[in-house]
């Protein structure tokens, strides 16, 4: 079996959820951010998450979220973590955790070796960490994640993460191997790299990236 966990975010359709369940995700992701092309609301969540079974964390992404939408999301549908990937603070990591009980993750969005390095203050706030691809200034219609970017992953390989951490930024079912062999990531994370357009999942890629992870 393998040791290397893998995450299938941005899921907005049933056949693209059984995909991922049947094909022995790990975690699966959620996006509640109105701008997303992947973007759910909480009564779709219901339905999505109606049969997931407790062996697959089911991951809710936010974008600098106020209270009464964590809460309503909450409210609709299991929430096993919370990821937050805007420009949360330390101190509003901490806030979010303490106030719903639930393991919060924090997306780093990464250029240069700085960048991972500023990881260390959500030490005590959050109880993981993502690694994403920063995107550049001049990208247009970027968005805070699932824009298909990879970093260098080499700035990972020497570098030791002080809390639980996964990988994402534009893996997919060809790329996923050298990635986890450079970075010697635990998890690894995909949206746009199952996809035929984004928000649209392709539950064959689905199947594909997660049959791929499962040999290393």
């Amino acid at each position: 079996m393998t040791n290397v966990q893998a995450k299938i975010c941005g899921l907005n359709d049933a056949v693209s959820v059984k995909a991922a369940v049947d094909s022995k995700a790990d975690y699966i992701g959620m996006v509640f951010f109105a701008k997303s092309p992947r973007a759910v609301t909480p009564a779709q969540a219901t339905e999505l998450t109606a049969n997931i079974p407790k062996t697959v964390k089911i991951v809710g992404l936010f974008v600098d979220p106020d209270n009464r939408l964590i809460e309503d999301v909450a409210k609709a549908a299991r929430l096993d973590m919370i990821q937050l990937h805007g420009n949360e603070s330390v101190e509003r990591v901490l806030e979010i955790k303490n106030t719903f009980n639930i393991p919060v993750m924090k997306a780093i969005k990464i250029a240069e070796i700085v960048d991972i390095e500023s990881a260390n203050s959500y030490v005590g706030a959050a109880d993981m960490l993502l690694f994403d691809a920063k995107a550049p200034k001049s990208m247009e219609n970027a968005l805070p994640g699932g824009n298909g970017l990879v970093f260098d992953w080499r700035m990972l390989a020497n570098v030791t993460p002080s809390l639980p951490w996964m990988l994402a930024g534009g893996l997919d079912a060809t790329n996923v191997v050298e990635a986890v062999s450079i970075s010697g990531a635990p998890c690894v994370d995909t949206s746009s790299g199952v996809e035929v357009k984004p928000g649209l999942k392709d539950p064959a890629e689905i199947t594909r990236f997660l049959e791929t992870v499962h040999t290393i």
